[in-house]
Parts: structure tokens; sequence; C-alpha cells
């Protein structure tokens, strides 16, 4: 297996679980959730799956893409681990991001590497530095020995295979360009766990979301009411703390529920405040009767916290709900619900029209779920922002003209169902990140500046037209592709709406967050 900064995925992998043990967290945890991670981020790679492997013994391809899927959602926002070590105020929160940032840097070195690889894991070290605090570290340095798959490159025998062997030369000098930015990460310290108000501050700093900002605000103040009523001794009616967020994809709807786990464990209604993240692969397993045991695992391990389901609809999506399975992990997570009240919140996500027919599929979920939050989709001012945002947060500075390119996309870009609204952004600036990348990959020692800025030219490949001209949906097509993985040699995936797989297939192919 190739190392990239001298960091094979088995190194990285050794020193996460190293720093999980000192958190008290499980080892074979921390190392399914960066083996998950790099499959998620190397998924586009030629050959990814054979060098992935190498860490497993025993795994199979089907392996690779089935932890790719648990582990997409983590490219733009903190793992699970990791989320609840911020949500405990550890100190491990910052080494246990810098080893996550080491695996993202080590995935880029699984098969033939391409400058998206490159992209996807230096957004991905961002995302999880910047929860934990810590300052960003630039990933996708390699070692003179292995090789990136540059563009067009090919890997066949013959002429063309001399000509691949000098682009893949070139696009490795690209990525040791950019390692040379890498800044020393901040110093592990134990943080004070927030307040409430810091952590509105947090949610009223968001981009957009202002109805969402309103409703927050609105349900912090009747809980903190109800509770000092209650301990004052007075009577005070039953507020249910479960919520319903409902929007397109990439609106920040996990951005929100990671804040308001903080919110409620500020407020003393939950004992930990961690966010765990499923959908219904995690919660159905693969014959009647294991289901109910998986789901109320999971439900105990969000105790303390906010149970998050995304696609909450997918459990009773079949025909007049008839999917005897999902039924059994509705009816299972009902009675979790009720027997951890005091203790647990869950949250559920998805489509405004599906939502409102899961929630009106079983009284026990009507009972609890009373309170919707609509989340609507970003303007093009608020994904540039967004943007903006999270090329700060990877060390990146987009030029404005760059900025200006961006929106003429925006302007080409069809708004349909599909659209990732903060993931499509996230998308372009993974994309970004290689161009750069292959641009300076002929600068002997480009300065600090070049190593920073993305130009125009870095957004896309793609002619584009001013505002007002024929729409250019392949455009939309290039960057929506990104959400796509690499399929195994038995064919490609049916893909969903949001550009993942269903978690039913056998074979599977991901917020920044906000995106």
């Amino acid at each position: 297996m190739s190392s990239v900064g001298g960091t094979s995925l088995q190194d990285a992998l050794a020193a996460l679980q190293a720093v999980a043990v000192r958190a008290g967290v499980s080892a074979e945890t921390a190392r399914s959730e960066g083996l998950s991670l790099a499959a998620a981020l190397a998924e586009s790679a030629p050959g990814a799956p054979v060098d992935w492997s190498a860490a497993t013994p025993g795994a199979t391809t089907q392996d690779f893409f089935d932890a790719a899927v648990r582990g997409r959602r983590w490219r733009g926002a903190p793992t699970a681990v990791l989320n609840e070590l911020v949500a405990q105020a550890s100190p491990e929160k910052i080494p246990y991001a810098e080893a996550l940032a080491e695996v993202a840097s080590a995935a880029c070195a699984l098969g033939e590497p391409t400058m998206r690889v490159i992209g996807n894991a230096s957004v991905a070290a961002a995302a999880q530095l910047q929860a934990a605090g810590a300052r960003s570290l630039t990933v996708g340095a390699v070692s003179p020995q292995s090789s990136i798959h540059a563009p067009g490159a090919s890997r066949t025998g013959g002429a063309n295979a001399s000509a691949g062997g000098v682009a893949s030369d070139q696009a490795a000098g690209a990525a040791q360009a950019v390692a040379q930015t890498v800044a020393q990460p901040a110093a592990a310290e134990a943080v004070p766990e927030r307040t409430v108000e810091e952590l509105l501050a947090e949610l009223d700093e968001l981009t957009g979301l202002e109805k969402v900002k309103r409703e927050v605000h609105r349900q912090v103040a009747v809980l903190r009411v109800e509770k000092l009523r209650s301990e004052a001794g007075l009577k005070s009616p039953t507020i249910t703390r479960h919520l319903v967020f409902v929007g397109n994809p990439g609106t920040g709807k996990t951005t929100v529920a990671r804040l308001v786990s903080g919110i409620y464990k500020a407020l003393g209604l939950l004992s930990k405040g961690q966010l765990v993240e499923v959908d219904r692969s995690e919660l159905v397993a693969g014959y009647l009767g294991q289901t109910a045991t998986k789901t109320a695992e999971v439900v105990a391990s969000a105790a303390g916290g906010v149970l998050f389901i995304d696609e909450a609809y997918s459990l009773t999506s079949g025909d007049q709900g008839a999917d005897q399975y999902g039924r059994e992990a509705v009816d299972t997570l009902v009675k979790e619900m009720e027997d951890r009240r005091d203790d647990l919140v869950v949250i559920v996500a998805g489509y405004p029209e599906p939502m409102e027919k899961f929630i009106a599929a079983n009284p026990g979920l009507a009972s609890r779920f009373r309170t919707t939050i609509g989340f609507d989709d970003y303007t093009d001012e608020e994904l540039t922002e967004i943007l903006t945002g999270l090329a700060e947060a990877a060390d990146y500075e987009l030029t404005p003209e760059a900025l200006e390119h961006f929106r003429v996309i925006l302007s080409s870009t069809p708004r349909d169902r599909s659209f990732g609204n903060g993931r499509f952004a996230r998308n372009v600036l993974e994309a970004a990140i290689g161009r750069h990348a292959w641009r300076l990959r002929d600068v002997t020692a480009p300065s600090t500046d070049q190593l920073r800025r993305i130009l125009a030219e870095d957004l896309t490949d793609e002619e584009l037209h001013p505002p007002g001209t024929t729409d250019r949906p392949e455009v939309a097509a290039e960057l929506g592709a990104a959400d796509a993985p690499a399929a195994p040699a038995d064919g490609p995936a049916d893909v969903t709406d949001d550009g993942a797989v269903p978690p039913e297939q056998s074979v599977p192919p991901e917020q920044g967050e906000q995106a």
C-alpha cells in the first residue's frame, strides 16, 4: 500500500485507535469509523477497494462499498465518535480530529488516487479539525514512489502508458505542493462546556435558515420555562422535545440537529448531548426479529443525546407501509422513545411530503412528533457565502473572479429536487481543490498565495454562460456526480434523488455541513 505523507492507512488507523482508547472509546469502533471515512473519500479511485482491503484482512469489494456508504456523511461533517468527544468537551477531541485528518490523508493513496480524492480529503479533514476547534491541516501529500492518476491518463501499455506515467508524476508533484501548506495544529486543551447563549449564537451565525433559527429560539424559550416551572414545583404541560426536520438535501438539517443536541444538554434536558446520525440501513437487519435488537442498540448509543434519523420515511415506504422490517424498526423506536423519554431526543428528517406520511403511519409517532421545522433552499448569495466559509475552513481563498464564476455556475444549474444546496457548494470546492493542485503541478516552489488561492479556472471544466442564457444541466451533472461512487465490476447501482444508493441494495454506491 502506498503511503501518504509518510503515513499508510494501517498506520493512520493504529494512531486513531490509540487516541480512541485514551478517550475511553472502543478501539474497534474507532477503526470501523476510520475505515468508513477512508472508503468514502477514495471510492471514486480505481483500485481503491483492493488497497483498502489490505488494511482489513478478509474484507471484500462489497465491504468497501458498504463502508463508503456509512462514511459519506462524514465527508463534510464530524464523525460520530468525534461528535461525542466534542459534546463531552473531551481533552482528546483535537488529537482524535488530527488522527482522522491523517486517515483522510492516507485515503489519498488508495488505488490510483485522482485530483478529486485530494479535494474530498482536504474538505473532510477540515471538517473534522474545525469541529474539534483545531487549526486546519492540508492533506494530499504523497511519497515520491506513489502515483496519482491524472485526469484522462491511461493505465494501459504502450505509448499511452508512458504518457500516463508522466501525467501521474506531474499530479504527484501537484499533490506535494498542496502538502506544503500544512499548518501546525492547535494544542489540545480542556474546553469548558458551552452555554445555551453560546450555542444559540453559533446557530444565529449560520448562513440563511432564518425561519429555522426563530423556531429553535422559540423551542428553547418554551423548554427553559417548562424546566424552571418544574423545578419550582409548579404544574406544567408535557411538551414533546422530539422534532421533525423537513427540507431538501444539503439545507443544514444535520448541522442544526447537532446544535440542538448541545442546546438541550446545556439546558439540562440531556445528560450527554451527543448526536447519533443513522439511516434505514443502520436500523434494519437482515431477518425479522433481528431488527428490533439492532434498533434498540442504536437508540441505546444515542441515550443522553439526540438520535437523528435521515430519510426516516424509508422505514415505512413500502406499499401502504407493508415493509415489515421497517415497521419492526418503527415499533421498537416508539417503545424506546417512551422508555427513555427523560434522556433522549429523536429528530427525523427528509422531504416534506414523505415525512407527513411517515408520521401518520404510526399513532405512536404522531403523538410524539408535534413540532415540524422547515428548511428552505439556499439562495445564490447564501450558497456563495457557504462556499467561501468551506474554503476558509480548508485554508483556501477564492478570488473575486472565482466567486463570480461560481454565481455563473449557480445560474446555469437547474434547481430541481435533486439539487444539493450546501452539498452542491461543497462538491464544487472539492473539485476545485483537485483542479488547483493539477494547475500547480509544474510549479516547483509555489508561493503561499499560490497554494491558497482558488481561481475562476479551478471551478469547472465547462464553458459557462452568463446569467439569463441557456441552462447548462451538464454543469450540474458534473458537480453532482461528486457524490456518486465508483461501482463494482458487476455494474452501477441505482441512485436516489440525493445521490446516495438505497441502503437495501447489495451494491451501494454523504453535509460541508452546512453542506
